[in-house]
């Protein structure tokens, strides 16, 4: 685990699947997003589970203690990969940062499908 606070209370620890969830909810809530890598949507999570959504999630800690993020995830056609990225990127980064007060060096975005029957209409 990874700890986030140490004092005269004790400490506390976050799960690196912790970690991996919310950024995998972070970024299926960006539009453009269809689903993560695995091909694992949003209703998809509802169904199975948050485990799931890590599929689409590494998280690594560099020796500074920070944290590395690389998400795949499915585009939907129509969008602006550019854009799309940019803002998973930053939901992500906020994401962690502000759940767990760890701070996020960098948000690795790979597009590993463009799903056709999301297209932009």
């Amino acid at each position: 685990g990874l700890k986030i606070k140490e004092d005269g209370l004790g400490e506390v620890q976050i799960a690196e699947e912790v970690i991996t969830i919310i950024a995998g909810l972070a970024a299926t809530e960006v539009e453009g997003v269809c689903s993560m890598g695995g091909n694992i949507t949003k209703e998809l999570v509802s169904r199975l589970g948050m485990k799931n959504l890590s599929k689409g999630v590494r998280v690594e800690v560099t020796e500074e203690g920070k944290i590395e993020v690389f998400v795949t995830i499915n585009i939907a056609y129509g969008y602006a990969i550019p854009a799309v990225s940019g803002n998973v990127q930053e939901k992500v980064k906020a994401a962690i940062e502000n759940m767990t007060g760890l701070e996020v060096s960098g948000v690795n975005v790979r597009i590993a499908d463009v799903d056709m029957k999301s297209a932009v209409e």
